[in-house]
């Protein structure tokens, strides 16, 4: 037997929406119908909770900082603290790793070409943990060990679509290849379109934001080629966060040859904070 990737999650990663998590907030006027468009995927990953999560996300100058900035890092400890991001850690578990299943991934993924930065303790911020707690609600512990894969959309120069696009597939092959009966799924974090500053603050594009999720369902492949610089004009200066979804989305079987995915849930929500939220589940 061999592990195998079952789905794919795919959600904005707001640290307000983690605010409202934490101060109590989900059911305020503002905030309660972002948190019911979770509820599905609640509901879904409760009965589809898998061996070990692979979660793609970006570092907020946290683990990582001007004076290091890797392209590709994978978290390979067995565990990781909750981030202090200037206004004390979410109160949220810590983070369990999965150092074996991690380790066979840098292993193979630097074996296909790929330079991953090999990360042994790193506190992990609310790019990972805002996604979880939309997935699992307020548990004492997460459901399963989860891997860390830091991508830089931070700091120019950011990987290109496709190369994104490719290292979803290299991780698809290192999944299974590993020798042991694992259900994993993969999740690909941040956006949708947004930016936090100068003249176009606040900018949001709800047509591209729609336009992005029908093509990431139905040609991903062609997705892949979209330009970074058309990420920024039309999603705004972090809408490049969405690289990261084309991780995710290279690891589903059907670029491989498989079926088409199945689409359980889509949901999509204007305004939380300043941001568009976008959210899809995917199973093979």
């Amino acid at each position: 037997m061999s592990a195998r990737i079952s789905a794919s999650v795919f959600t904005s990663h707001v640290p307000a929406i983690g605010a409202a998590l934490d101060l109590g907030k989900t059911t305020e006027p503002y905030w309660q119908p972002l948190f019911a468009g979770y509820e599905q995927s609640k509901a879904w990953f409760a009965d589809h909770t898998p061996d070990a999560i692979v979660l793609v996300y970006n570092d907020h100058a946290t683990a990582f900082s001007l004076e290091m900035i890797p392209t590709f890092a994978i978290g390979t400890a067995a565990s990781f603290d909750v981030a202090d991001e200037g206004w004390g850690p979410r109160p949220v578990p810590r983070v369990i790793g999965h150092p074996a299943l991690a380790a066979h991934i840098a292993q193979s993924v630097i074996q296909q070409d790929f330079d991953l930065t090999i990360v042994n303790q790193m506190d992990v911020d609310h790019g990972l943990t805002v996604p979880l707690s939309l997935m699992c609600g307020q548990p004492d512990a997460w459901p399963c060990p989860v891997i860390p894969i830091a991508v830089n959309v931070v700091h120019y120069p950011v990987p290109s679509g496709r190369r994104c696009f490719n290292l979803g597939q290299a991780i698809r092959r290192a999944v299974e290849s590993y020798d042991d009966d694992l259900n994993v799924q993969i999740w690909g974090t941040g956006g949708m379109s947004h930016q936090l500053q100068g003249p176009r603050a606040g900018l949001i594009n709800s047509g591209f934001d729609h336009a992005f999720l029908d093509e990431l369902i139905a040609s991903p492949a062609e997705l892949a080629d979209k330009p970074h610089v058309e990420y920024i004009r039309e999603a705004g200066s972090e809408g490049i966060e969405l690289v990261m979804w084309l991780i995710a989305r290279g690891a589903m079987s059907d670029v491989a040859g498989g079926p088409p995915p199945t689409v359980r849930h889509r949901f999509y929500h204007v305004p939380a904070s300043n941001t568009a939220v976008g959210h899809l589940i995917l199973e093979n």
